[in-house]
């Protein structure tokens, strides 16, 4: 092992395999790369086991890399004669049938193998070419499914979610503020004021009626058949957030996260890295029962005040078998203002409500709607920032 740090091959070899994940997706940096070096002179290079440990413990920070990781892992790191032994067993056998459409982690590393960086030759001209999308891909970007999705693809929906602005159809509180053409007369203000002038009345004090969008309450499934889906909303979930206030984010798998604060910081980067230390559960399985009983016991009264608004991203397979999810999506729908659920498994024409746990959230919700794509995110923007009537014509349309 010495000899191979000392020629420098072990320390290129990490850095071929630290870009091959970062083509492939995976948030790889300089830190991660000295410290996966470090990790390699502190054990035993001959141990597969101990090499595909430690590149994993300093390469990989959240729950959802470790398979992509793996996949590196087993086709870069394979031995000299594999190769040979491949097509000698190729020779032998049969003609193969045709094979399975790949997982899109297989898809996205199959890109970044194939993915040639290398500087032209020096006699040869490079040509620049324009990077900016044309209509014909944002409009293919805008129908793709998130689950097709190649690495660049997610990169650029990424962006586009950036964009999207949530305008809440504003809605009057209790609460009044001064106002000097306000419709009300603040009696108090005004008796307060004629202090200054010995009791006379001069003029009288006004107030209005404070209007402000609702708070928005987001639970968001991250079982292993959501969790491509969660990781899109994501970006969108923290761009509402740094552009409004009284949004409240939960995830929930096997337990039930609160995840809103660490939404707030303004770098996607820091705060999806602080999300993933915070929620121990992601891609595991999924009790929404469970969940949904405790966000009602520990967190409505706190978050559902002033009319809010609920978003419930689920698929709705509960591996609890629906026990308890009747009466949980129950006392939540009576406890905020319009609840909303999104499921990826609309996307399909032939759906139709089969499981225990569908059938026992459908009654309780006022839209049941698909978020697979970008274009059925902006239907779901203008959905929300729409008025009351507007609203009810389009819940109409969808249940025609």
């Amino acid at each position: 092992m010495s000899d191979l740090i000392a020629r420098g091959l072990l320390s290129t070899n990490i850095l071929n395999f630290a870009r091959l994940l970062r083509r492939a997706g995976l948030p790889i940096g300089p830190s991660d790369m000295l410290a996966a070096q470090d990790a390699m002179t502190r054990i035993d290079i001959g141990n597969r086991t101990q090499v595909h440990t430690a590149l994993r413990a300093t390469m990989v920070h959240r729950h959802e890399h470790q398979d992509l990781f793996d996949q590196a892992f087993r086709l870069y790191w394979r031995a000299p004669e594999a190769n040979q032994v491949l097509e000698a067993l190729d020779k032998l056998s049969g003609p193969k049938p045709p094979p399975e459409r790949a997982p899109p982690g297989s898809r996205r590393l199959a890109e970044a193998m194939t993915d040639k960086r290398d500087t032209p030759p020096p006699g040869e001209d490079r040509e620049e070419i324009d990077a900016v999308m044309t209509v014909s891909e944002q409009e293919r970007l805008q129908t793709m499914d998130f689950e097709a999705m190649s690495a660049a693809e997610i990169a650029d929906a990424k962006r586009e979610i950036a964009r999207l602005h949530l305008p809440l159809d504003a809605k009057r509180t209790r609460r009044r503020r001064a106002d000097p053409s306000g419709a009300h007369i603040d009696l108090r203000a005004t008796i307060r004021a004629s202090l200054r002038s010995g009791g006379e009345i001069l003029a009288l004090a006004r107030t209005r009626k404070v209007t402000r969008p609702p708070p928005l309450v987001v639970l968001c499934d991250i079982s292993g058949s959501m969790s491509r889906y969660a990781q899109i909303l994501l970006h969108f979930l923290h761009a509402v957030a740094s552009d409004r206030d009284r949004v409240h984010t939960f995830l929930f798998g096997t337990r039930l996260s609160n995840i809103s604060r660490q939404l707030r910081h303004r770098d996607p980067e820091v705060a999806f890295q602080m999300v993933s230390h915070a929620v121990p559960d992601w891609s595991g399985g999924t009790r929404i029962g469970e969940a949904l009983a405790e966000f009602n016991r520990h967190w409505a009264r706190r978050v559902l005040g002033q009319g809010a608004m609920v978003l419930l991203v689920t698929d709705g397979l509960d591996r609890d078998g629906a026990a308890g999810l009747k009466e949980n999506m129950e006392r939540l729908h009576k406890s905020c203002s319009r609840l909303v659920w999104l499921n990826p498994l609309l996307r399909w024409d032939g759906f139709e409500p089969k499981s225990q746990g569908i059938r026992a959230m459908l009654p309780h919700v006022d839209e049941f709607r698909t978020v697979h794509n970008l274009a059925s995110l902006r239907d779901l923007v203008a959905s929300l920032s729409a008025p009351a009537d507007l609203r009810a014509m389009d819940k109409w349309r969808l249940a025609a």
